[in-house]
């Protein structure tokens, strides 16, 4: 199959480059005019599709990325902001360098079990309130991307959409606990360190926090909730109704299903949460919304550039790169199907070896971190922290932050174990 133009991957890089550039030149124009400006980059990709092969080719691209890939993504995630708002954990952080770097481990951990999105979106709040008397938050806000929001997804398919990717693919669901628990570890105990001396020199002359409440914890309903939203998303691997066909495009019955449950879910965790746990989380569904704006023109610009990259990685890989491929390709596109194109590469017949998949699963999942769009909590815990007063980075700036903390950690677990 030949691999698609290079110009039709253009109206993507003019995604990314919006994103990159006009929060941080033109923030209001951004806000104010987001659905206008990723409109236009998904136009520019489908008119030209029109022209060519005619209108309901370009429809049938727009409403297949829409329907198989946008919609059980935003629903999945649209169930656990609307639930995860619904926690309210009282006392917690304290608000010091050893507390924060507790938590950001638990959270690590906890990751594994309710989907980075998930930890992420509980933990985020919390640290905020109790680093509420810090002037540095910033490096707090990008070690909780860096570690809850990509790295601990790590140790299982409810972690982070590849390897639940993985899992569907055949992927045992132990698979990833078994053969990532080492990488993992090599990967963030460097930055926990390293996160711990950072925050305890940014901590020196600030002002103490205030003694904290013992810990509590509202919203166990909530909690329910998710456990739901996570045997949805294993159902789908063993439950294959069959393939239904809407307006042109297939979608898998099982996935049109969960998508539905996730919309009921949500609707179900915004009327039952109690107004007082929302507003003491300070719950906006700005950012939420952000999300479901700009990733409609990411997933239906993205295909070209998927095409090129699976012609660039045709033939089999070392693991060094199959890591490196993988993870780079990730921080910047989708993981989720990054991630299947080194897998189907370097699979054969059957799955992968361990050696490929691991470094492939572990490139997609580490790397996530890099940049905001690098994986969907990125841009989500970004927004909640800027709302709550936190001057985030740039596009470019976070990268440097990020790349900071990463690099070092990622040749580490390149050298001890892909090379």
């Amino acid at each position: 199959m030949q691999p698609p133009p290079v110009f039709e991957a253009l109206p993507f890089a003019g995604l990314l480059l919006s994103i990159a550039l006009f929060p941080m030149l033109a923030p209001r124009i951004w806000h104010r005019w987001l659905g206008v400006i990723v409109l236009a980059w998904s136009l520019l990709f489908l008119v030209p599709l029109a022209v060519h092969d005619g209108p309901r080719a370009a429809f049938t691209e727009a409403w297949s990325a829409l329907l198989t890939e946008y919609l059980p993504f935003v629903t999945v995630l649209l169930a656990l902001y609307a639930t995860t708002g619904g926690i309210l954990i009282r006392g917690g952080p304290g608000g010091t360098p050893a507390s924060n770097t507790a938590w950001l481990a638990a959270g690590t951990l906890l990751a594994g079990v309710i989907g980075t999105t998930g930890a992420s979106m509980v933990l985020i709040r919390p640290l905020l309130r109790a680093n509420a008397h810090r002037a540095q938050k910033i490096p707090i806000v990008v070690a909780l991307i860096l570690l809850v929001g990509n790295a601990g997804g790590a140790l299982s398919p409810l972690g982070d959409p590849p390897l639940y990717i993985g899992f569907l693919q055949g992927v045992p669901f132990f698979w990833p606990l078994r053969h990532l628990a080492l990488p993992l570890a090599v990967f963030t105990l460097p930055l926990l360190l390293g996160f711990y001396l950072l925050d305890r020199r940014l901590s020196r002359g600030e002002v103490p926090p205030a003694p904290h409440p013992p810990f509590r914890l509202r919203g166990r309903g909530n909690i329910a909730l998710i456990a739901i939203i996570n045997v949805a998303v294993l159902g789908q691997a063993v439950w294959h109704p069959g393939t239904l066909r809407v307006f042109g495009a297939d979608i898998a019955g099982e996935r049109l299903a969960a998508s539905l449950l996730f919309l009921a879910i949500a609707w179900l965790a915004s009327v039952t949460t109690p107004r007082a746990v929302r507003e003491a989380n300070l719950f906006e569904w700005a950012p939420m919304v952000e999300i479901a704006t700009l990733f409609p023109a990411i997933f239906i610009t993205i295909t070209p550039v998927l095409g090129l990259l699976a012609a660039a990685s045709a033939g089999p890989l070392s693991p060094g790169l199959n890591f490196w491929g993988t993870g780079l390709a990730s921080a910047f596109l989708d993981n989720a199907p990054t991630y299947l194109i080194f897998f189907r590469e370097a699979s054969g017949e059957g799955l992968p070896p361990d050696t490929a998949l691991t470094a492939i699963s572990a490139g997609a999942v580490l790397f996530g971190g890099l940049s905001y769009i690098g994986n969907a909590p990125n841009m989500m815990i970004r927004t909640i922290a800027a709302r709550s007063g936190v001057r985030m980075p740039g596009f470019f700036g976070y990268i440097a932050r990020a790349a900071l903390a990463l690099i070092p950690a990622l040749v580490l677990v390149w050298v001890v174990f892909f090379r």
